[in-house]
């Protein structure tokens, strides 16, 4: 990934920041394109309101029970086939600095300072939060990006080719290009443990937690699990679930005892998916501002394509000619 220490997103009231009008500019050229389902949303065409993935699963991540183990890391890099980091997963001098996943690192935690308490430091795991309408599908115009039924965004990196939209369009700044190989520069990021959770198994992270900060199941479940504890527990928890209505809903739920700010997270995103921010841009902008660097990207994507088959075809070629002599 080009950088594992990115900025985390900005704070504050809301407002168009210059990522803001990015990520809009970014899906407003996907909408004026013609991306399924999201340009009729985006057009105002008479679609109905999202309501969401009624069956599909979620975390629940509790902050008030992490320890900052790093044990979801570990159990994330083996299960993913990761090299070892360069520091091991006990080494607790890797929260000196704010890290953020890599290429090499789906899922990081870091330690943020406790102002009720100074003893007792706070920690904050940070993966992709799989978007209920995720920006980086809507924003990729050759549809690299999956939401599926069962909540996770996958990502098909033989169909990508490198416009990075997804980059910008993503509210959380999640996906990042991982340019260790210059021949096959990919998109990286945490995929919920898709292949597990076909399996019928959990995501690893959650297996591995010793303290009972994550938890997995169906979206609807964690929400009113979550409810519940902050009704049971006001003292303990604020009145807030990040990820219930924060742009559309998130796969990924997160309750906390302190303001979600003070674990640098983006409190200033709105309730809707940024999808339907670009409806009044749209009439606005120029179409040709929107649409010419998807079309530009698809007619790449397409030459890209033939380039690969011709050279699948040359090789192919070659070894029945090798055969034959």
């Amino acid at each position: 990934m080009s950088d594992s220490k990115r900025p985390e997103p900005p704070e504050g009231p809301m407002c168009l920041t210059r990522r803001s009008f990015l990520s809009i500019s970014v899906l407003a050229g996907a909408a004026a394109l013609g991306t399924p389902a999201i340009a009729r949303s985006a057009q105002g065409q008479g679609s109905p309101e999202f309501k969401g993935w009624p069956k599909s699963y979620g975390m629940l991540t509790d902050f008030t029970a992490c320890v900052g183990c790093r044990s979801c890391e570990k159990a994330c890099n083996e299960a993913n086939r990761m090299p070892a980091p360069e520091k091991p997963f006990d080494d607790a001098s890797v929260f000196e600095e704010s890290r953020w996943p890599s290429a090499t690192a789906y899922t990081v935690v870091n330690r943020y300072k406790n102002s009720a308490d100074s003893s007792r430091p706070l920690f904050r795991k940070i993966q992709c939060n799989h978007c209920l309408e995720p920006a980086c599908a809507t924003a990729c115009p050759i549809h690299a990006y999956t939401k599926t039924p069962e909540g996770a965004v996958i990502y098909n990196k033989d169909l990508c080719f490198g416009c990075r939209y997804c980059v910008v369009a993503c509210p959380f700044n999640i996906p990042a290009y991982d340019y260790s190989s210059p021949l096959d520069a990919k998109i990286v990021k945490c995929i919920l443990c898709f292949g597990r959770i076909k399996e019928g198994k959990i995501p690893a992270c959650a297996e591995a937690c010793p303290a009972g900060a994550l938890t997995f199941g169906r979206r609807a479940d964690l929400l009113k699990l979550a409810r519940k504890r902050i009704i049971d527990s006001p003292e303990k928890y604020i009145d807030h679930i990040y990820g219930e209505r924060e742009v559309g809903g998130t796969s990924w739920l997160y309750l906390s005892g302190v303001p979600f700010e003070q674990l640098g997270f983006p409190t200033n995103l709105p309730e809707k998916p940024l999808i339907e921010l670009s409806k009044g841009y749209l009439s606005t902008v120029p179409v040709i501002f929107t649409t010419f660097p998807a079309i530009f990207g698809m007619v790449y994507a397409v030459m890209r394509h033939n380039e690969r088959a011709a050279g699948k075809e040359e090789r192919s070629k070659q070894h029945k000619e090798v055969d034959h002599e």
